[in-house]
């Protein structure tokens, strides 16, 4: 019976150590960047993240890691994620910052080069997917709600980077974290997390998602009176101005910007005594400088949302304006380079796994064993927004708004400790906020007068820039080189704060 018990326990112990994650593999590698060798090792992996009561797996979190070694000062290590909620990282690797780059823009081409704009001469690198994307995968589906909220994403970055650098013996390196998208907000709120444990953060690069500044330096009001101007710009591009604004587009958004401050924001300050002929100057002076069609515009709430001047600008050509650069009518054709992404993971990395990876597209979102053939959705189909106990209609209520504003997901609930909190914290962190001229959004004039008037410690750890791009700054030729050197004469910099 003890020999029968002891045997039970050994097979027991057997199958828990064949579970436990495999290590993480790693190859050497060297490109050529401005003519000098770069040699460097790139790692591929999974991290778990463990209940902090039980020790158990609740997910495994894929990484792609390229460390470059260096004989005198320790580099600088940066952590990077894609947006979504519930988007991959493969453009922040593959696009971006890695080592190997998409030949052409975007996913155009249909192989792998050497990037000349990586990060890496500045930085070591982690590229890490959220679960439920990538390789990504939580352990069993009654945990991916766990991650699925905008609480349990926080939660889980900052736990993967503090596991990351306690794997690597990293733990007093100095640490940068970066995020596009929906991946902005989420390193703001990581970074407050990672500040608040004490962990070594000098920088956090916000790119085209905000600034996550939860208290009003300027009025809202303002700063969305202020997305007309850059709606002027836009419809400036498409040449959908009056002829008396001439073509300049220096003057053309100094003349908006003139009249939101003085005629649009005051008559928005006392909308329901406004008479009807006020109104009326109200929607031709909209007009005026976005293009839209008077008749197009509510008399009622006097605004332009960003979905209604991406739907109505181009109205009498039957075209739409795309949401992530307004400078075009259409998105880009769906990935060409996947092949070549998942052939370099394998061979080039050494990273056999027969998961799909999540996040490409179809068919790899509708790949692997799904009972009855049905696959699951994507995390950001069943993402909890909120951030606090909120009844479900007011919640409802809210991303149906958000929805037919075409602006991004709302706040829910009280907002998590983001920037202001993460700097109040740490006064020599440092924060990166990337904008584009023709994202969406079209925030780049509120975000300069936002800048102005923040207070002084805000001001010295904000750094703003708006690059002549859309929603991803590297899809247009020349600024993805000058976005490198921004960031990574960011990191050098604030790599040397105490």
């Amino acid at each position: 019976m003890v020999r029968f018990a002891l045997a039970a326990l050994a097979m027991l112990c057997a199958m828990t150590a064949r579970a436990e994650e495999p290590a993480p593999v790693v190859t050497q590698h060297q490109i050529k960047v401005d003519g000098k060798t770069l040699q460097y090792t790139a790692e591929a992996g999974r991290i778990a993240i463990r209940d902090v009561q039980t020790g158990e797996p609740h997910a495994y979190m894929f990484y792609t890691a390229y460390r470059v070694r260096s004989s005198g000062q320790t580099r600088p290590v940066t952590f990077l994620w894609g947006g979504g909620p519930g988007g991959a990282s493969v453009g922040m690797n593959f696009n971006l910052a890695g080592p190997m780059v998409a030949e052409g823009e975007l996913f155009d081409g249909a192989r792998l080069v050497a990037n000349d704009r990586t990060w890496l001469t500045a930085t070591d690198l982690v590229v890490v997917d959220q679960v439920g994307t990538g390789f990504s995968r939580p352990t069993r589906p009654e945990y991916a709600a766990e991650f699925n909220s905008t609480i349990g994403d926080t939660n889980s970055f900052a736990e993967f980077i503090r596991c990351w650098l306690i794997q690597h013996d990293a733990e007093e390196t100095p640490v940068f974290i970066g995020g596009v998208s929906w991946g902005a907000p989420r390193a703001a709120t990581v970074g407050y997390a990672l500040t608040k444990q004490g962990l070594p953060l000098h920088g956090v690069i916000m790119i085209t998602g905000e600034t996550s500044l939860n208290k009003p330096y300027i009025s809202r009001r303002l700063f969305e009176a202020l997305r007309v101007v850059g709606m002027a710009e836009v419809a400036r591009f498409h040449h959908r101005l009056s002829p008396e604004l001439g073509t300049d587009r220096d003057a053309i958004a100094k003349a908006a910007d003139t009249w939101v401050r003085n005629t649009y924001v005051p008559a928005l300050d006392r909308i329901d005594q406004l008479s009807g002929a006020e109104r009326s100057e109200i929607v031709a002076g909209l007009s005026r400088f976005t293009g839209i069609a008077p008749d197009a515009i509510d008399r009622k709430t006097l605004i332009v949302t960003p979905r209604q001047f991406h739907t109505l600008l181009l109205k009498d050509q039957d075209q739409k304006l795309f949401g992530f650069d307004t400078r075009v009518t259409t998105s880009r054709p769906p990935t060409s380079a996947t092949p070549a992404i998942l052939r370099h993971f394998k061979y080039e990395l050494g990273y056999r796994t027969d998961l799909p990876y999540r996040g490409l597209g179809s068919p790899h979102n509708n790949a692997g064993f799904a009972p009855a053939g049905v696959f699951p959705p994507g995390p950001g189909e069943n993402w909890v927004y909120a951030t606090s106990p909120v009844p479900e209609a007011e919640a409802n209520a809210l991303m149906v708004a958000a929805v037919q504003r075409g602006g991004g997901p709302p706040t829910v609930g009280t907002p998590l400790p983001a920037t202001d909190e993460a700097v109040q914290l740490n006064p020599n962190l440092k924060f990166l906020i990337i904008l584009g001229r023709y994202d969406g959004e079209s925030t780049c004039p509120a975000n300069a007068e936002l800048e102005r008037n923040l207070p002084p410690y805000l001001r010295q750890a904000m750094t703003f820039k708006c690059y002549e791009s859309g929603h991803t700054p590297w899809r247009t030729p020349g600024v993805g080189l000058q976005f490198a050197n921004d960031a990574r004469a960011f990191i050098r910099s604030a790599s040397k704060t105490p």
